[in-house]
């Protein structure tokens, strides 16, 4: 509660480090998630589920039930560093530490078991294995809270933006779903307009309907279209178009509708 009310949103971690595994109801983003939010917060479900995008300042969440069984099942704290404000140099071992010493500006520091992270102020893209022995943490990452640390705070040098920079964002691997083959030996069951567009015009009013938990209505829409259209050619720009319009009089960034759309069909393996 002392974290959270210092602006620092937090999750239990388990014994091995790592945030607590969904609930049923949100195994395999059943739920929807939250796979692109670049802030934190949980997802409708009242369990501390998917990682660091569970991060929480809210008291009253923190105190509920369900989250009061987390804690007790829990081994240490996690934080989410980007929801901070800040990003965490995670430095895994005495190389790593040395190399710090030499290329990067004295701030923030806390000891870990291996080595210690740097903590600056502002925030960045997480990317793991910058250099040997080197994570940079911030969004869509967690860190575990070891403490406050030593030394004043010192705003995150060119050094570690130039590392973000040089790593390609990471694109999650394809998860193959199986597919039952199109009736009519081979032929695609969606060419007709009337279907399509019933299907489409239901995904557009799904999403105008939602009151609540736009994000998730938004992704598991998209999922749904792209389960029914998205491998037999049937979808055109001016479908996905209508989607991207019916979310974004929602509120729903341009980014965010990109991502969505991304996400499902990764998850779709198409």
């Amino acid at each position: 509660m002392a974290l959270a009310d210092g602006h620092l949103p937090v999750l239990p971690l388990g014994a091995d480090k790592r945030p607590l595994g969904n609930c049923r109801d949100c195994t395999n983003l059943a739920c929807g998630g939250r796979p692109n939010m670049k802030t934190p917060g949980p997802c409708v479900c009242p369990w501390p589920c998917h990682g660091w995008a569970a991060a929480t300042t809210n008291p009253s969440v923190l105190a509920s039930r369900q989250w009061g069984m987390a804690w007790r099942r829990a081994r240490s704290i996690g934080y989410h560093p980007g929801g901070a404000g800040v990003t965490v140099v995670d430095l895994d071992n005495t190389d790593a530490v040395d190399w710090a010493r030499t290329a990067l500006p004295p701030t923030t520091t806390v000891e870990t078991t291996r080595g210690e992270h740097w903590i600056y102020s502002g925030t960045v893209r997480s990317v793991n294995k910058v250099r040997e022995g080197v994570d940079i943490k911030s969004f869509m990452s967690y860190a575990r809270w070891l403490g406050p640390g030593t030394g004043a705070m010192t705003d995150v040098p060119d050094a570690v933006h130039d590392l973000v920079e040089q790593k390609p964002a990471a694109r999650p691997a394809p998860r193959a779903v199986p597919v039952a083959a199109p009736a009519g030996g081979g032929r695609c069951p969606h060419r007709s307009p009337v279907y399509l567009e019933r299907g489409i015009a239901m995904a557009e009013q799904r999403i105008t309907a939602a009151t609540s938990g736009v994000h998730a209505t938004v992704y598991r829409t998209f999922l749904a279209v792209l389960s029914a259209h998205g491998r037999c050619g049937c979808l055109t720009d001016a479908h996905i178009g209508r989607l991207f319009t019916a979310a974004q009089a929602k509120g729903e960034s341009p980014r965010h509708c990109t991502d969505a759309w991304a996400n499902a069909t990764t998850v779709l393996g198409i």
